[in-house]
């Protein structure tokens, strides 16, 4: 083409466009994507190898590592394993997990992530058991435990896994946290950190009851799909939860009528571990051997145990975990961290709200800085970490303590005491006659719900959910201290001792703590109210509840009927809760005897199985709790003094 030629589609150009220099409109620039940006960092950075790591009695266990791409003979890195009954997925070399640890920072650091199908799940071989048994003795290759997978599995990785330095680490949220508390007991020399977070502990109390009394949305939906039977190795990645039909789960177990129908109307025989604990409504042995507690012993590596204040399935286990691992294990580095979250929340969320409760700040921050400290220092050699022996959020006011011991050494004892008008006080009652107790009607066609939300799956923000909804309900008692004239902050477990009457022969008896903010909330104004943002004046924030399956009172493996109208001591402990009810707030107690459909229903008629009763076994009754100087039902708290007691 001429140099004419090519001024004629220029000057063309130019017609069809206006100039010769115009360009296209810039764009945008395209929001970041931390997710995608992490993801494409694991691809880059790290290379997947998936392994079958033999056992001692011949099983093998699936493993996918994921080693750095500058690990070599001169550049090592430690190994940090995650065992999980719930898949390692993606299967495959060249498929990636987009998250490797708790956040970015631990894969810019660097580590070498092992992550394990435990025995008998998905592509490992063997016999999956639920909360498999701890065995007391282990002569034999064919005697193994959890532990011993564990052992087996770091002494394979540390000799067979290029570029590793011969140090280990172990961490797991729930069941997972489960399996790293085992991992624990009789420590490999390699392991040098673990971290239960949220770990199982007991399965009577993580999880499957409080105090007996069955928790019914979380057993049935988890189970439903989670208990299927998996005969062989499956390279099957996906969770098929439960179709209810209706986004009313209240209504949905409602409408199941006794516990007997979840399996003729839904299981079908197939869900091995619902006929398990049918066939054990008490703590029995079946049970007992699912305690890991007595067995965490002998353990070698540093521990950090995290849990929720607002974990509603494993809050049991992370404050006996640390407990039990500090009686049984002296002079090992232990230590505790809690926060403000549900089931997960340090890692899933921010940690800056939940329901109707707000903490101010990104708390969950915190958990991720100390936590990657931890490991860096026990399997890299970094600084050692700003970490006292316990390190506690307090609700209420916001922000994290720090003590050389849960619960704190220098708390009181004080009582909360059921009184006259629906008031409490920390004074025992006085007076007399038969006006002394409150009565409602507990009728099991109509239980108090936990929560006001419509789900049909298992909601964590009725932990920090507004009372108000069950205060005005007739079969919920309330009792109301005077507004406080100075900061009250309690720390520590709660102990509930009531005294009962039912026309029935058996009962629940829920007790809850409640926060009550005054009508009017210092610094609300007019501003807040136009920008949208909820007015909390009046509100009544639930700070800790626990239901008890009255049957239990006296013995957890033997249950027993109430004498009808025969006035009966009810005593069990509440999970520990440090928060501060602020000057000017109230402190409430509410009891109730159903809290539905968290807790199954209890027919109040006593039957051997509740888990059998009939349609007709379940009646009204109407309870009393007793408030007489002889009779005088409280919850004992711990109170912690301020600075300038």
């Amino acid at each position: 083409m001429s140099f004419a030629s090519r001024g004629l589609v220029v000057l063309a150009l130019v017609a069809l466009t206006g100039t010769a220099s115009a360009q296209a409109p810039a764009q945008p620039p395209k929001p970041p994507d931390p997710a995608a940006e992490r993801a494409e960092y694991i691809r880059s950075h790290y290379s997947k190898f998936e392994y079958r790591i033999p056992m001692r009695d011949g099983a093998h266990l699936f493993t996918s590592v994921y080693v750095p791409n500058d690990a070599t003979a001169a550049k090592r890195y430690p190994i940090l394993l995650s065992r999980t009954p719930y898949t390692v997925a993606p299967y495959g070399a060249d498929r990636y997990k987009n998250a490797l640890g708790p956040n970015a920072a631990y894969e810019k650091e660097g580590f070498i992530f092992a992550f394990q199908d435990v025995r008998g799940q998905h592509m490992s071989e063997g016999e999956f058991v639920n909360m498999r048994p701890q065995l007391g003795s282990k002569p034999g290759a064919k005697d193994i435990d959890e532990s011993t997978d564990t052992y087996d599995t770091i002494d394979w990785m540390v000799k067979n896994v290029p570029g590793n330095n011969n140090r280990v680490g172990i961490w797991g949220i729930s069941y997972p946290g489960f399996y790293t508390s085992v991992g624990a007991i009789d420590s490999h020399p390699a392991l040098k950190a673990v971290s239960p977070q949220a770990p199982i502990a007991d399965w009577f109390w993580d999880d499957m009851h409080r105090h007996g009394a069955f928790n019914l949305v979380l057993a049935f939906d988890f189970f439903s799909s989670f208990g299927k039977a998996r005969p062989q190795p499956t390279a099957n990645e996906a969770w098929e939860p439960f179709e209810h039909g209706t986004p009313d789960g209240y209504q949905f177990f409602l409408e199941l009528g006794p516990l007997s129908n979840a399996d003729s109307r839904y299981f079908k025989g197939g869900i091995a571990f619902w006929k398990d604990v049918i066939a054990h409504p008490n703590y029995d042995d079946f049970w007992k051997a699912r305690n890991v507690l007595p067995h965490l012993r002998n353990i070698k590596a540093a521990v950090l145990t995290v849990g929720g204040w607002y974990d509603t399935e494993d809050f049991y286990g992370p404050l006996h975990t640390y407990s039990a691992i500090e009686k049984q294990n002296p002079g090992i580095t232990n230590m505790l961290m809690i926060g403000p979250w549900s089931h997960g929340g340090w890692q899933r969320t921010d940690g800056s709200s939940l329901g109707d409760a707000d903490f101010g700040f990104a708390t969950s921050n915190t958990y991720l800085e100390l936590s990657l400290a931890f490991f860096k220092y026990h399997l890299k050699g970094g600084d050692k970490p700003d970490l006292p022996e316990a390190m506690v959020f307090e609700t209420g006011t916001n922000r994290w303590r720090r003590f050389d011991s849960w619960p704190p050494k220098n708390v009181r004892e004080a009582r909360l005491y059921f009184q006259p008008k629906e008031s409490l006080t920390f004074t025992a009652p006085a007076g007399s006659g038969a006006s002394l107790f409150d009565e409602f009607i507990s009728d099991p066609a109509r239980p108090v719900p936990y929560t006001a939300e419509i789900t049909a799956g298992w909601t964590k923000k009725y932990m920090t959910e507004d009372q108000r909804f069950a205060s005005r309900r007739p079969d919920v008692l309330v009792y109301t201290s005077e507004p406080l004239d100075k900061d009250l902050t309690l720390a520590g477990p709660l102990e509930a001792n009531l005294w009962v009457s039912t026309t029935g022969t058996d009962a629940d008896w829920v007790v809850k703590l409640v926060d009550v903010n005054p009508g009017k909330l210092p610094g609300w104004s007019k501003a807040d109210e136009e920008a949208g943002k909820p007015n909390r004046g009046g509100q009544q924030t639930l700070v800790r509840g626990e239901p008890f399956r009255g049957r239990f009172r006296d013995s957890y493996s033997e249950p027993k009927p109430f004498k009808p109208g025969e006035p009966t001591l009810v005593h069990f402990v509440i999970n520990d809760v440090f928060h501060t009810f602020q000057r000017g707030h109230r402190v409430m107690i509410q009891v109730q005897s159903s809290w539905f459909p968290y807790i199954d229903r209890n027919p109040q008629t006593f039957v051997p199985n509740i888990f059998e009763a009939k349609e007709s076994d379940f009646i009204r009754a109407t309870h009393r709790v007793y408030r007489s100087p002889s009779n005088a039902s409280f919850v004992k708290v711990n109170v912690l003094p301020s600075a300038d007691e």
